[in-house]
């Protein structure tokens, strides 16, 4: 597979970097070389210094050959032309786009992406927002994922203590009193483990289960998780995702939002209805007391700068907000503000780079989303009639230790496999795999040539 990335920014970055761990070939177009000279010293790819709008550039980069072309520069423009120019010179190639703007998705009763030679587009805001709702949602919870049209919940929760520490993978079931759990991986400091039935949780350990969506609470409740509620709500942060994440929570909680700029408060109540906009910074301590910020359910730092996202955050956590959601843009800061004590986060670059790995993925992979970084991904694929993983027993699939089948969906129902289970055409199935058996999943997933 070649994949042509336009913009060697965090998100082109990413992406390169977990393409090329996985030996496909990446071409990254960027127009500033301090951008490509980083993705040089640190990912074995090729670079082209260039606009990718301009088409004498994709040419260099060879996009006649390619099979999927990403934009994912800064601007809406340059990804929109890019995509337009690389339909035009090749057609057939697969082309997504990172937009943010509406306007530019909603033109023509939303036809302008059949338009401009746009496959499928990318909007980090959104998938942003849908993130901070599941947190919402289960506010206990560090991650949240929906597969199997929301039926199935992937929830990671950081276990501080309880009635599952010491308790082993072979006991979680009966321990929890829910049958329909699988613990699917562990994070024990800073180290990836795909349980087998004699590891056991630890306090501390960032767990990973998958369950119905309706027991996801209960599960967490009986991990020792307490669960409060969220009916009241504050935003700091009036950008494009603070009133996109306002208009979409007012009527259904009590919200706050919290603005630095005049004008742009004046937009924003001019917008929204159910919401109390408020002028101030929200690193301020008195307005955050005056607004009874203890009261508060959550607090959701979205401004565009992260050290203010984070010193907000912390702020309002030493205030007595119920729990903190930090908006972070830079991947190398996760790490850190998790040290701190920033549990929560919300990034729009890693919603992008999650919406894009299912068109990365060979077979025919309907979403994707990576946990603890990148060192595993959780993958929901339609079981090809004539793949290797279809009518098998799970236990004589032979997958590589470190992917595990999760889930099974069958028309309407869905399934939490045992090693007896067999797979059936045109299932959707969810596995978790490690990042260096993905090209095996892979693999997998794909229709075997002798059917061709």
């Amino acid at each position: 597979m070649k994949v042509v990335i336009i913009g060697a920014g965090e998100v082109g970055f990413h992406i390169a970097k977990r393409l090329a761990a996985e030996a496909k070939e990446v071409v990254v177009v960027d127009s500033s070389p301090r951008a490509l000279k980083r993705i040089s010293e640190g990912v074995d790819v090729q670079t082209i210094e260039g606009s990718g709008s301009n088409p004498a550039v994709l040419e260099d980069a060879g996009i006649r050959d390619a099979d999927i072309m990403l934009a994912v520069t800064d601007s809406d423009e340059i990804n929109i032309v890019a995509c337009t120019f690389a339909a035009a010179l090749a057609p057939g190639m697969v082309t997504l786009a990172r937009i943010r703007k509406d306007e530019y998705l909603h033109f023509q009763q939303g036809r302008a992406l059949e338009m401009l030679g746009i496959d499928k587009a990318i909007n980090p805001d959104v998938e942003v927002v849908r993130a901070i709702e599941r947190l919402i949602e289960i506010p206990g919870a560090e991650e949240i994922n929906d597969f199997a049209g929301g039926r199935v919940k992937f929830v990671g929760y950081r276990v501080a203590g309880g009635p599952v520490v010491g308790v082993s993978m072979i006991n979680i079931r009966s321990v929890l009193g829910v049958p329909d759990v699988i613990i699917a991986a562990i994070v024990r400091e800073d180290q990836l483990i795909i349980p087998s039935g004699t590891d056991v949780i630890q306090a501390g350990d960032l767990v990973y289960f998958v369950c119905f969506a309706d027991n996801a609470q209960l599960v967490m409740q009986r991990m020792g998780c307490p669960m409060r509620q969220v009916r009241n709500v504050m935003i700091i942060g009036g950008g494009d995702i603070g009133l996109r994440l306002a208009r979409s929570l007012e009527g259904r909680l009590h919200v706050k939002l919290v603005d630095s700029d005049p004008d742009r408060c004046q937009e924003l109540a001019q917008e929204l209805h159910k919401t109390l906009v408020l002028l101030g910074d929200g690193r301020d301590q008195d307005l955050l007391a005056e607004e009874n910020i203890q009261d508060m359910d959550m607090a959701i730092s979205l401004t565009g700068d992260e050290e203010t996202n984070i010193l907000t955050s912390l702020l309002c956590r030493r205030l007595g907000a119920g729990k903190a959601v930090t908006r972070i843009n830079k991947f190398a800061y996760f790490n850190l503000v998790r040290a701190v004590g920033i549990e929560q986060i919300v990034s729009p670059r890693l919603a992008a780079v999650n919406s894009i790995l299912q068109y990365m993925r060979k077979g025919k992979v309907l979403s994707a989303a990576s946990i603890k970084g990148d060192e595993a991904e959780a993958l929901e694929a339609v079981a090809l009639a004539h793949s290797d993983i279809v009518g098998k027993a799970i236990r004589d699939l032979n997958l590589p230790r470190g992917a595990l089948i999760l889930s099974i969906q069958r028309g309407e129902e869905v399934l939490f496999p045992t090693g007896d289970s067999v797979i059936m055409p045109d299932d959707r199935i969810l596995i978790l795999s490690t990042r260096r058996n993905i090209p095996r999943v892979e693999k997998s997933l794909t229709v075997k040539l002798e059917y061709f």
